[in-house]
């Protein structure tokens, strides 16, 4: 199990859904990340089983409280968005609105960032983000990822083909 200071990344549960529906029915959460916003309770538990029902996608929870605030995970080669290499990973999250400008996505990213790195022994880690979400971006660079100055078109995300993704790279160093 992945932690930090403040978050737990534990495996998603049937019991999250509720909570889920709460924070990725917001419009301006799922759309900045390639999905439509939820519109059920169901919807939510049916992502839980297919999409997150992974053994490298995390529910992002407070320590303090287990208060669901978003989702972290990883995806190989086989799975990228972005057509990358064996042996690297591309990185993904998501942080509900109520938990924005909190520090909590860069905390995370650097604890995923070092169990990629330091865990499963990715060689580079690679991002994306709508270039109309440059919040998202910033994470990334204020965890150690450079823009490739390559723009992609990802059809299969959420409104992927009005908006281009700016690709990022980090590179472990050894």
């Amino acid at each position: 199990m992945i932690e930090t200071k403040r978050l737990l990344f534990r495996p998603w549960q049937a019991s999250d859904a509720r909570e889920l529906f709460q924070l990725a029915s917001d419009p301006d959460v799922g759309p900045r990340a390639g999905w439509p916003p939820h519109q059920s309770v169901e919807e939510s538990l049916e992502i839980i089983r297919t999409v997150f029902n992974s053994d490298h996608v995390w529910a992002l929870v407070l320590k303090e409280s287990n208060r669901l605030i978003g989702c972290m995970g990883y995806y190989d080669f086989t799975e990228s968005n972005i057509g990358i290499e064996e042996g690297d990973a591309e990185v993904g999250y998501w942080i509900g609105k109520p938990f924005w400008n909190q520090g909590y996505c860069t905390e995370a990213l650097r604890a995923m960032i070092d169990y990629c790195f330091n865990t499963k022994g990715f060689i580079t880690l690679w991002a994306d983000h709508f270039v109309d979400n440059p919040a998202s971006g910033n994470v990334m660079e204020k965890c150690g990822f450079r823009d490739t100055g390559e723009t992609n078109w990802l059809s299969n995300l959420y409104r992927g083909d009005e908006r281009p993704v700016k690709i990022m790279r980090l590179d472990y160093a050894l």
